[in-house]
């Protein structure tokens, strides 16, 4: 037991998939509050005061009371430490711009022991959140100083690093509201969207579409506009040289003013603008060369107007972006680092971090900065007189949304010029002076195609209407009404569950489809054994849910692997509950009584999708009883079939398997489909006759033909067989 000045975290645990709290991933952790569990909020003197202080957005957390205020509510009135600690960590969470909202807090059979919950976006930054979320309780509650710019620092620096970046994770919200499932292939942006042989990935703004030949053109600008030029899209006139002389050369020749660039660069680095003379020419050669891969540098000409960023997704333009030039304003006293840190970089829209939709600008480490400077006379570290106006960048300031201005000419031009070059998803980038004119009106010309676009400018811009760039991905890579989904069967329970799950797998093989099974014996592709179970049941569902050949996937659970790590996807079609087990089994757990286990095995029918399924064990009484849950149909089975909750069920349309002199009978209302002696069955599965009428029923909710379905009864073997290394 603790004393009254401490709270002692005894275990933490990352639930993966749904569990008992939710349908998301939660950190659990169990907490003994010890003599606190005599002292709520009321009475400790000053921990109102001092939380609303240090955390004044808790007025947000609507908690229980369902409104503006109510866990600040529930704090003035009483509540004890575990609760406020949930509400602590979830708005640490949010100062650290990792938002989330779902919390909870239960008690348990042991004094002053309670399971708390909480969302989070990533394992590591969530454990950090809690353990700061621990010392600042602990700090309020005992009147000690708190360093809360710090902590925020230290956590916000953890989101960075380990959460997906801001396009990445808008792209994820647009399939989640597709309802489309998605799973975090590596610690960076990797992601895949769907299950099996149903899933794209995405990696940020690029697909498993997005052509490697096309990167590749994309890369070499010259190539790019030699393309683009031959299928009549304007772009400017312009040489590959290779030495400051010959850029210089064919500058004259070109006419000046030129702009200057990397071959092979891309979103803008090392570009020079505006060159008026042999000096600059040759600076912007210096740079431009320092930037590419290759000593190969590209003189253009210059192009007057704004650079417009267009995103192309498919055939489409679905967003653009204004660039506008940056300045700042002498006051004869400040450099002119120091103006841009006083006029433009105190723009709350820029940060060094992706969530920001601007970037800080730093003189002394843009080369291209410090040739604008150069020409103008200045370095960074000038002082301007009052009054004069320096220009920091020409173009380089992409963030104000157009996308309702673009002239339809020009959308059919950038979407041109992104299919020319090959790319699914591309950034063109146009110079113009009015996107709501076509180019050749103006001589505006295309100056840059660009793979793996930044979608940060459309999703956030500084100026204009936010543009759901997520929204149009998904559709791009799922067409109207496909969610990525697969057919995925859920099996929980203890004596039958393991067999059941084999035999459905079998039988959805024989109906054509690469299945895998992940259950206690290990992981399964079409019938054979793959590995042992030398892992977590979760971390072998989610190899049956990356492998691209697996069309269809069976999941074995029980209460424990529900606790300990969560289901291993986030919605099944058909669920199967065999039998609740025993509660004796998880009582190390805190599930110590039969409706603790109930709200535990629960999480099975719970996550059935509305087009799905549960099949349900009507011998059990409590098992019998989930069906209530169901979003889905419910189908019921039982050996007896005067089974009266079988009977209930038929008498009422629905379907049910039972046995009938030793042969399976599915049935519905009056109508009845012998299926097959269980003496035609192997002996180790007859045994189980239990799991056989599970795994009928699972193939008659999922349409598979009665044929088929008598066909996978009777030849599936127990015995294990290996797959050949």
């Amino acid at each position: 037991m603790t004393n009254k000045k401490d709270i002692a975290i005894l275990r933490v645990q990352h639930l993966r998939g749904p569990n008992i709290w939710t349908y998301r991933p939660v950190i659990e952790a169990w907490l003994d509050i010890g003599e606190l569990e005599e002292c709520p909020s009321n009475k400790l003197p000053g921990l109102y005061e001092r939380l609303t202080a240090w955390l004044p957005g808790l007025i947000e957390h609507r908690c229980g009371v369902g409104e503006r205020g109510g866990f600040l509510e529930r704090l003035r009135d009483g509540t004890w430490a575990g609760h406020i600690l949930e509400h602590i960590v979830l708005e640490l969470q949010n100062l650290a711009g990792m938002k989330t909202g779902f919390g909870k807090t239960r008690s348990t059979a042991d004094p002053g022991v309670y399971k708390m919950a909480f969302r989070t976006r990533d394992e590591t930054a969530g454990r950090a959140a809690l353990h700061a979320g621990h010392a600042l309780l602990m700090a309020a509650i005992n009147d000690t100083p708190f360093d809360l710019p710090a902590t925020v620092a230290e956590l916000t620096e953890l989101v960075d690093r380990y959460c997906l970046g801001p396009s990445t994770g808008h792209i994820v919200e647009a399939a989640t509201d597709r309802r489309i499932p998605s799973l975090r292939l590596t610690d960076g942006n990797l992601v895949q969207l769907g299950h099996g042989a149903a899933q794209r990935r995405i990696w940020t703004a690029e697909t498993d579409r997005t052509s490697a030949i096309g990167e590749s053109i994309a890369s070499d600008k010259d190539l790019t506009k030699t393309l683009l030029a031959s299928c009549g899209v304007p772009v400017p006139e312009g040489t590959v040289v290779r030495s400051k002389e010959a850029a210089w050369e064919e500058a004259q020749d070109i006419g000046l003013p030129v702009a200057v660039k990397p071959v092979d660069g891309n979103h803008g680095r090392g570009v020079s603008l505006n060159l008026m003379t042999e000096a600059d020419v040759h600076a912007a050669y210096a740079i431009a060369s320092e930037e590419g891969e290759s000593s190969a540098v590209l003189v253009e000409r210059f192009i007057p107007g704004n650079e417009h960023r267009v995103l192309v997704v498919g055939s489409k333009v679905v967003a653009a972006a204004k660039g506008e030039s940056l300045w700042v304003v002498g006051d004869g006293a400040s450099t002119v680092g120091a103006l841009c840190d006083s006029q433009i970089n105190i723009d709350p829209r820029r940060g060094e971090s992706e969530e920001f939709p601007l970037s800080p600008v730093k003189p002394h480490d843009s080369d291209e900065i410090k040739l604008d400077l150069k020409r103008q006379g200045l370095t960074p570290d000038s002082i301007p007189q009052a009054g004069q106006k320096v220009l920091i960048q020409l173009n380089g300031n992409v963030a104000d949304d157009v996308t309702d201005d673009v002239h339809p000419d020009v959308a059919y031009v950038a979407a041109l010029a992104a299919r020319v070059v090959g790319l699914d998803i591309a950034g063109i980038d146009l110079v113009c002076e009015d996107i709501s004119r076509p180019l050749e009106e103006q001589r505006g010309a295309i100056i840059e195609v660009n793979a793996s676009p930044g979608l940060l400018a459309h999703i956030k811009p500084a100026k204009g209407e936010p543009r759901n760039v997520g929204r149009a991905i998904v559709e791009h890579l799922f067409a109207e009404g496909e969610t990525g989904r697969i057919p995925l069967v859920g099996v929980t329970g203890t004596t039958d569950a393991a067999l059941a799950a084999r035999l459905v797998g079998t039988v959805l093989n024989l109906s054509g489809k690469h299945v895998g099974v992940a259950n206690r014996d290990g992981l399964f592709l079409d019938g054979r054994q793959v590995t042992g179970q030398d892992g977590t049941r979760f971390d072998a569902g989610q190899r049956l849910l990356i492998n691209r050949t697996v069309q269809a996937a069976v999941f074995e659970s029980n209460a424990r692997t529900i606790l300990e790590e969560g289901l291993p996807y986030d919605r099944c079609l058909v669920g199967i509950v065999t039998d609740m087990g025993n509660a004796a089994d998880v009582a190390d757990l805190y599930v110590r009584d039969d409706d603790a286990l109930y709200n535990v095995v629960r999480s099975q029918v719970d996550v059935v999708l509305s087009i799905g399924a549960a099949v349900l064990n009507a011998a059990d009484a409590r098992v019998a009883a989930l069906a209530d849950l169901c979003d889905g149909a419910v189908l019921f089975y039982a050996l007896d079939e005067a089974n009266e909750t079988l009977g209930a069920h038929r008498a009422a349309g629905g379907r049910v398997a039972f046995v009938r002199g030793d042969h399976i009978v599915l049935a519905q209302g009056n109508e009845e489909m012998p299926l097959l002696g269980i003496d035609k069955v192997k002996p180790a599965t007859a045994a189980q006759p239990e799991a056989l009428l599970a795994a009928a029923l699972a193939g008659w909710a999922l349409d598979v033909p009665t044929d088929l379905i008598c066909a996978g009864l009777r030849t599936f073997d127990a015995a294990v067989k290996k797959s050949k290394a």
